[in-house]
Formats: structure tokens, C-alpha cells, sequence
């Protein structure tokens, strides 16, 4: 009879087993577990009256299991639950006593990194404020639009950016007050009797109700203030903490390439932190050589990535003990890393180099209406967006379409017969569209604050049958061609370009070129030519040496011949100076002006140029550009 429960215990963990793998389940379970306790806790939230994230920071700090928890790493100070509270109180003392904040008012914060921008941020939320968080790299016209757009009266101001403050924005802007938060202004501020106003004041009528403003990345025109609701800041939020497995011993680490500034270290970092009870370690300043040091010494179990941070990480020297000689990175405590733009030519050399357990990749947009996971231990689903069990995927795809695109207006192709979007085949790459209510669309895309142009802009109706209403992303996505559950980020829209009448995914090429031993980094993109339609491939590299030798550039261009169709293959190499020339704030590649500046010797600021001919890369110099322009030269 043992024998017999042992073989049936057996053939019982082999079934599981089986459909496990066959099924993908427990990618069912991190799904249900994600989404399921993020609609637990907002509805238990709005039926109590409590949807502002204030009343999570108010537990924890009147907690006796949390209290004197730390919340806040910061420059080497530690901001416990308890002291965090009081701060908050206090601000928001100041801010409603001083300066007559109120309910309903939205308060620009001007701000780097620190912990006087999280004290001001939930002191803002303590009086019923929305705060409105602007991109502290902007300056001039773009600064200015910013602070105009969020109709605020009141904009607050690190005192590292004060030179941004010029008579021409003051001028601008003759409605704003500007407060520098000094450091007397920041001890007057510590100073303020604490006080906890009703709970009226932060009275909140939906989930979908403005609880920050944050802005997109203005790189292709100006920033536009996305409202983001407090309900996303949930699922953000739960996203982190059950994806992630986040406890209250962990240590999340977020840095400078991840300005609190943008969604992904506030919605995801911070408020993700808070939800657990867990502790936040903010950077100023991102740099590769200190990244890790900084990680051991706040003993990080696990951080924010965003764009091309990994890579950076990556291709860095190693750091050697000087007085032991170890080699020190895998000398840490991290044991996941969560973010966005991790490609899969860089994926297992960070795994492997630092010995990163476990990618969280996702894929969201601040003013998105649908955020794709991907939790992955192996390289099964390196490089993907997102991966789901078969009821998961099912959820996914009742709630998301990919639809074919017409890649000359870039909008979604329609049937000439029909006057309706076509869904994309598996493995065929498309826009990816999420379904809104027709009737209702703000209970799932709150749009761009004060501008309904822009918002309308993002709606797509009539895709599928008359008024149904779709979110419009602007991103190019696939699900595996295999049926296993994999979703992959082909290109923004306006990234992929037409060249000899095939569409070219800049992300793709990036990726394929990105896996010769010598290249550091690949930016790719689109330029027009003189006397040529359509736009021909070029890349900016960054290698690991100082000079292109022929050699290397004829081992380029065989590797581009061996890893991508004819059509794909990049025209024109652009050698930069070093990795992360092109890059926002966030180290997301921009490509606008390498576009603009085209392949003209001119505009290539000392930057070496050449074109594939016989076989490899040669020099492309004023001659070749004059006679291209003289159309004595096709491509």
C-alpha cells in the first residue's frame, strides 16, 4: 500500500508538473495575486473613505510592528514610518497655514531626488492637494509650459535647480509663486506645528479621481501632463509588491536614473515600498561606479531599472577589492531587478555578471491603460513584455488587442470594406489597442489634464465594431509566434521606419547589432536622404574601443548580414564617444535629433560616419554627402 501512495504521490507532482509547463500556471498565480489583492485593497480603501495613499503612510507610522520601521534611506540618513509622518504633518502645516494650500489645489514640485521631495509630496496629499511632479532637467520654454500646463499658483523648488528660475520664466508665468525650499525655508517647514486636518479635506469621490500629475517625456514635442488616478497607483503598486514577493525586511533601491519624478519610482518604487511596510533607498546621482557600492552599503535586495541602466551597468569594468583583490560583483544583496527596457542581448549578461536571480520586466506608460509583466529565473522569456498562463492570457487579450498598422500614417489599418481594424496574426507585430468603456473612457484612461485635444488624440473608436472605444498606445507589440504566452515590444510607432518598401523595427536591428562582442550600445534609427524615399537605416555605436579599425567595421557589417534581412541591415554607422550620449533623464534612448542631424559630415559634431559598400563599413565624408545630394548616388 506505500507503494503504491508513493506512486500515485509521484505521478501527482508529475501531473502537476506536466501541466505546469504545458499550461504556464504559475504565471496564472502571480496574475491572480497582482491583480486580485489590487482590487481587494481599492475596494476596501474606497468603502472605507481612505483611497489616498496618506492613510497607508498613517498606519504604518501609528503601528507598534512598523512605527520605528525604516521607510526612507536617504544620504545616509534613516527616516523611519513614525518620523516620515510627523515630517508630512508638519509640511503640510506649512504648506496649508503658510501658503493657504487646499483641497482640490495642485502645487508644482520642482525637485531632484530627496527626501524633503517625498515629505512634500504626501504633505500635499495630506491636505487634499495633487501634486504635479516636473521634470527637473527642463529649463527654458519647456519649463514653462510644464508649470503653465498644470494650472498650479503655488510651484515649490529645489534650491539645486534655482538657476532655472530666469526672469523670461518668472516673466512667463506671472500667476505662479516660487518658493525656493532652501534651507531655511526646509527648517521652517520641520518647524511647523504637526497637524492632521479632517479627513474631509482629503476627501476622494472615485478611484479614478487625479492623484499626481506626472508628465510625459516631450521627446517629440512638448511635455503633456498625464493625471494619474489613484487607481493605478494601486495596481502599479501591487504589481511591485506580489511580483516581486516584497516583505518588510527589503530594501528597494532607487537612484537617479529613476527621478521620483517619473511614474516608474513613484507609482512603482516608492508606493510599492510603502504598501509592504518595506524601505525605500533613494539616490541623487546615478553612476556606475558607485551603483553597487551604494547597494551593498544600504544592503538592497532589489532595484529599479529603466531603459538602457543595465547595459551601463554591464559593460563597466569590474570592481576589484584593492586591498583583497575579489572580484566584488556578485558581492550584494540583491535578488531581483524590476523595470522596463532590459533587451534581450543584455539579459543574461547582467544575470550572469552580478548574479541577478530574478528579472521583473513590465511594460506601462504613465498615461497607459494597461501594464504586461514578465516575472522570469531563466532565459525563456528573456527580452519579453509580458508572459501569462493560458487564464491569464485569456484576460489579457479579452482586455487588449493587437491590431495591424498602417505604417505610412501610422495609425491602425482599416478594412476598405468594412471600415474596421484587423486583429494581428501570433507573431505578427502590431499596435497594441486596450478596451474602454464606450460610454465612460475616463474609467480607464484619465487622459492629459486640461488638454481634451491630446486625449481625444488617444482614442481610437470604431475598431472593432460601431462606438467601442480603444486606447491607442503608439507601441508596436507581438505575442510569440510558439503560443507560449510571450509578449515582445517590437518599436514606438514613430521609431519604425520604411525603407525599400519593408518596415524596419529600430528595436530589433538595436537588438541584434547590440550582440557583437564589441559594440556597448546601439541606437538606431531612420533617416531621409537626398533623392531617396523612404528613410535608410543608420546606427549610432558605441564600442569598446577608441578607434574603428577596418577590421571591425567589416565584422560589423558581416555580423548585421548574419542577424537581420537584407532590407533591416543599417546603411550607415554613426561611432559616438561613449554610451549614453543620446539619453533622457530615465536613459531611455532618444533618436529625434540623431534623426534631424540625418548622415551630413556637418551636423555629426566630430562623430565618425560611414556607409556599407562592397561588403563593409567605409568612410562617408563631405565628398560622398555632395554627391548624394547631386543624386550621383543610390542606395
Amino acid at each position: 500500500m506505500a507503494s503504491l501512495a508513493l506512486t500515485a504521490a509521484a505521478a501527482s507532482v508529475a501531473g502537476a508538473a506536466y501541466l505546469n509547463a504545458r499550461l504556464s500556471l504559475e504565471h496564472d498565480v502571480v496574475f491572480a495575486r497582482i491583480f486580485g489583492r489590487a482590487v481587494i485593497k481599492l475596494i476596501r480603501a474606497s468603502r472605507a473613505g481612505r483611497v489616498n495613499l496618506f492613510y497607508v503612510l498613517e498606519e504604518h507610522a501609528q503601528s507598534p510592528a512598523t512605527a520605528q520601521r525604516p521607510f526612507l534611506l536617504f544620504e545616509g540618513a534613516a527616516h523611519t514610518y513614525a518620523a516620515t509622518y510627523d515630517a508630512v504633518l508638519r509640511y503640510g502645516s506649512w504648506l496649508r497655514e503658510m501658503h493657504g494650500v487646499r483641497e482640490g489645489d495642485v502645487v508644482a514640485l520642482d525637485f531632484t531626488n530627496s527626501a524633503a521631495f517625498v515629505f512634500l509630496w504626501f504633505a500635499l496629499w495630506a491636505v487634499g492637494a495633487t501634486p504635479a511632479f516636473i521634470n527637473h532637467n527642463l529649463t527654458g520654454a519647456p519649463l514653462t509650459h510644464s508649470l503653465r500646463a498644470s494650472a498650479a499658483t503655488l510651484a515649490i523648488v529645489d534650491p539645486r535647480l534655482e538657476a532655472g528660475l530666469t526672469e523670461e520664466v518668472r516673466g512667463e508665468l506671472p500667476a505662479v509663486r516660487f518658493v525656493v525650499f532652501s534651507p531655511e525655508v526646509e527648517a521652517e517647514a520641520a518647524a511647523a506645528a504637526p497637524a492632521r486636518y479632517m479627513d474631509e479635506v482629503r476627501n476622494v469621490e472615485s478611484y479614478v479621481g487625479m492623484a499626481i500629475l506626472i508628465y510625459t517625456s516631450g521627446t517629440t514635442g512638448l511635455p503633456k501632463p498625464a493625471v494619474v488616478s489613484w487607481g493605478k497607483i494601486y495596481m502599479a503598486a501591487m504589481m511591485a509588491v506580489k511580483g516581486m514577493s516584497l516583505k518588510g525586511n527589503d530594501i528597494f533601491y532607487v537612484f537617479k536614473c529613476m527621478p521620483l519624478y517619473h511614474s516608474s519610482a513613484s507609482c512603482i518604487g516608492v508606493a510599492s515600498v510603502l504598501f509592504a511596510g518595506a524601505a525605500v533607498s533613494l539616490g541623487r546621482r546615478f553612476s556606475t561606479k558607485t551603483f553597487w557600492k551604494e547597494a551593498r552599503e544600504t544592503k538592497a535586495t532589489g532595484f529599479l531599472y529603466v531603459g538602457e541602466t543595465c547595459r551601463y551597468l554591464t559593460v563597466t569594468p569590474a570592481e576589484i577589492d584593492p586591498v583583497t583583490g575579489e572580484n566584488l560583483d556578485k558581492k550584494h544583496n540583491v535578488r531581483i531587478a524590476m523595470g522596463n527596457g532590459l533587451r534581450p542581448d543584455v539579459w543574461d549578461k547582467f544575470k550572469e555578471r552580478f548574479g541577478i536571480d530574478t528579472i521583473f520586466e513590465f511594460y506601462a506608460a504613465t498615461e497607459g491603460a494597461l501594464g504586461l509583466w514578465n516575472l522570469s529565473r531563466n532565459d525563456f522569456a528573456k527580452g519579453a513584455i509580458g508572459r501569462y498562463g493560458v487564464l491569464s492570457k485569456a484576460f489579457v487579450a479579452s482586455r487588449s488587442a493587437i491590431v495591424r498598422l498602417d505604417f505610412e500614417t501610422e495609425a491602425p489599418w482599416r478594412d476598405p470594406r468594412t471600415g474596421f481594424c484587423q486583429r494581428a496574426h501570433t507573431g505578427e507585430a502590431g499596435e497594441l489597442v486596450v478596451q474602454l468603456p464606450s460610454d465612460d473612457v475616463g474609467a480607464r484612461f484619465q487622459g492629459y489634464f486640461g488638454n481634451s485635444a491630446a486625449t481625444d488624440s488617444k482614442i481610437a473608436r470604431g475598431v472593432f465594431r460601431p462606438g467601442d472605444a480603444w486606447f491607442r498606445s503608439g507601441d508596436v507589440l507581438r505575442w510569440d509566434g510558439v503560443g507560449d504566452g510571450r509578449l515582445y515590444f517590437s518599436d514606438r510607432i514613430g521609431d519604425t521606419f520604411r525603407w525599400k518598401s519593408e518596415n524596419v523595427s529600430t528595436a530589433e536591428v538595436a537588438q541584434a547589432l547590440g550582440t557583437h562582442p564589441a559594440v556597448l550600445e546601439a541606437n538606431v534609427y531612420g533617416v531621409q536622404l537626398p533623392h531617396h524615399d523612404g528613410r535608410a537605416g543608420c546606427v549610432a555605436l558605441a564600442i569598446d574601443q577608441p578607434l574603428a579599425s577596418e577590421e571591425l567595421l567589416a565584422s560589423l557589417a558581416k555580423h548585421a548580414r548574419d542577424n537581420l534581412p537584407k532590407y533591416a541591415v543599417p546603411l550607415f554607422l554613426r561611432i559616438v564617444q561613449d554610451v549614453g550620449l543620446q539619453n533622457t533623464g530615465t536613459n531611455k534612448q532618444q533618436k529625434n535629433g540623431l534623426r534631424n542631424q540625418s548622415v551630413d559630415p556637418a551636423k555629426m559634431l566630430g562623430d565618425s560616419v560611414f556607409w556599407l559598400r562592397d561588403g563593409t563599413y567605409a568612410p562617408f565624408g563631405q565628398k560622398e554627402w555632395r554627391a548624394m545630394e547631386g543624386g550621383d548616388v543610390k542606395l
